[in-house]
């Protein structure tokens, strides 16, 4: 595995959350851009400003940027070296959410815990299968599927997930 920031985002299994309350420009957007949920700040902005200063955005924005918003769209924020608002982002859907900025910890802490309280196994081999289908057609994204489908059947979570449903409680996973 490459070791940069960079690319230990793009492989990581574990869902990431950008909890970002201020400017995130450059290559701090590129970071933002790899996160698979953002959470933004009323008065934060991600900033692609980088044509302003004559480099490209070096992080994988090129690659990222477009496949969240459309190619035109993109074409229209890079080229522009535009700064988006936190609303902006929203009506992109580069934010999930906005909320006041002394919020913003607060409702990523909230979302992680409630993501973590599902089963670990699934979350991570959701995560990983998303992240392969934006390379694969329909049919090898659910060939692959379908493998992990079978194979999380026959772990304890999926086990626990079961009697919990039964004795309608919360389950305990342990990630096994």
């Amino acid at each position: 595995l490459d070791k940069s920031p960079i690319m230990a985002l793009w492989q990581m299994d574990k869902p990431v959350i950008a909890a970002i309350n201020g400017a995130a420009a450059g290559f701090g957007m590129d970071m933002a851009l790899l996160a698979d949920i953002r959470i933004m700040g009323d008065t934060a902005k991600l900033a692609a400003t980088m044509v302003k200063r004559n480099v490209v955005p070096e992080s994988g924005g090129t690659w990222l940027l477009p496949k969240l918003v459309g190619w035109g769209k993109a074409a229209e924020i890079f080229f522009r070296g535009s700064t988006l608002s936190a609303q902006e982002c929203t009506e992109l859907q580069l934010a999930n959410t906005v909320v006041p900025t002394d919020q913003v910890l607060t409702t990523a802490l909230e979302w992680a815990t409630e993501i973590a309280a599902n089963g670990p196994l699934a979350v991570q081999t959701t995560k990983r299968m998303m992240r392969l289908g934006t390379d694969q057609t329909f049919e090898g994204t659910v060939d692959h599927l379908l493998m992990h489908f079978k194979e999380l059947t026959k772990t304890e979570d999926f086990r626990e997930a079961l009697s919990a449903f039964n004795e309608k409680r919360a389950p305990e996973f342990k990630g096994c």
